[in-house]
């Protein structure tokens, strides 16, 4: 981060760490991100719910894309990877499913 990078690519930033330290290092990421231009690859939705954009792959392919607000409004494949995971706390989606948020 010395050399202030205009763009960022993080691939699963919060992949190995417990729930209890995710929060802070997303407090730490969203102040690392601003201003620039970042593409997060995660499993955990929590990553990526304040992203600009979603996109949303499943089998390779990307199958939605938008801002969360309104992924969950469309109740598609996004809005049921959300509830799966916040409603049983479970660590990640559906096996195959990929996010990126932008």
């Amino acid at each position: 981060m010395v050399a202030e990078p205009k763009i960022l690519v993080l691939d699963e930033a919060t992949r190995s760490i417990d729930t209890r330290i995710e929060k802070r290092v997303r407090e730490g990421l969203a102040r690392l991100t601003e201003g620039r231009t970042s593409f997060v690859i995660t499993h955990r939705l929590a990553t990526i719910r304040r992203a600009s954009i979603i996109m949303v792959r499943n089998g390779g392919r990307i199958v939605e894309f938008g801002p969360h607000e309104g992924l969950i409004a469309a109740r598609r494949f996004y809005y049921a990877l959300h509830m799966n995971q916040f409603r049983s706390r479970a660590e990640g989606p559906a096996s195959g499913a990929d996010l990126v948020g932008t």
